[in-house]
């Protein structure tokens, strides 16, 4: 009830690979220990953004068929994971080495590399087929952010310990989360796209249901449901943060990316296409 539809199981022979090197990875990240601190969680926020582009591109049909089912969901997580803890781990040998002051750093800067790289090239799919319509994405990039400054100065103001535990990492799990909505808020009322979700369908029929629907839509519901989820989940978080900060924050970082990576590919696939 909760998963979207198409999601597709790759070949065996795509599967195992990609298994197996980020088993590796997560194996020596462990051995590893690297500090995951605020930085490192906004440093990866590119990388959340990227995965989410190379779907994207999957969607245009930008890929051979030969490797594009490694791009389909939820196998593309499991790519941008491997690449991106690929990344942190020679981040980690050149701070070591002295050829990099800071492992975030690196790998903040590798991430919007990637991200702008990617995202030039699906944006120059779009201008060649003439669907290029940056407007409404725009408007969903500012107001999400507008709304996730008032969600965080209402935090910060009512609920203070909340906001300076989770600090930039706990932001970042608000605005993505926010972004999500609003963008899936405007395909639902403007754009005429689907949900594939059937949780978050839900939420928007019962926002169709409601008297307020023939003014303001169906989405500003699923809106106002993501932020509250959000600011509960910072709230659940904070003594944690304070026990456990690595453990916690890593934890946060995988809430912020499970709204941040469907806010962009829904930001980027509507400019797009």
């Amino acid at each position: 009830m909760v998963l979207p539809e198409g999601f597709v199981v790759p070949p065996w022979y795509l599967l195992g690979p990609v298994v197996i090197v980020l088993s590796g990875v997560i194996a020596l990240l462990w051995a590893l220990e690297p500090p995951v601190t605020d930085r490192t969680v906004i440093a990866f926020a590119p990388w959340m953004m990227f995965g989410a582009c190379l779907h994207v591109l999957y969607k245009l049909g930008a890929f051979p068929a030969t490797i594009e089912p490694l791009f389909t969901a939820p196998m593309v997580y499991a790519v941008t994971a491997t690449v991106a803890g690929v990344v942190w781990i020679i981040a980690i040998f050149l701070h070591v080495g002295g050829l990099q002051p800071t492992i975030p750093r690196f790998v903040g800067i590798a991430g919007t590399a990637f991200f702008t790289v990617f995202t030039m090239f699906a944006l120059s799919l779009g201008l060649e087929a003439g669907t290029l319509e940056p407007f409404w994405p725009v408007i969903a990039v500012v107001v999400a952010g507008i709304v996730t400054a008032v969600a965080w100065i209402a935090l910060s103001l009512w609920f203070t310990d909340i906001a300076t535990t989770t600090s930039a990492t706990g932001a970042l799990v608000v605005f993505g989360h926010t972004l999500d909505g609003v963008t899936t808020a405007i395909g639902y009322d403007v754009l005429g796209a689907g949900e594939d979700v059937p949780l978050s369908l839900l939420i928007l029929e019962a926002g169709e249901a409601l008297p307020t629907a023939e003014y303001v839509g169906a989405g500003w519901l699923f809106v106002l449901v993501k932020v509250v989820l959000a600011m509960v989940i910072l709230g659940l978080f904070r003594e944690y943060v304070d026990e456990a900060p690595q453990q916690a924050r890593t934890l946060l970082a995988l809430v912020a990316a499970v709204g941040l990576g469907p806010a962009v590919h829904n930001t980027l696939l509507f400019a797009v296409a």
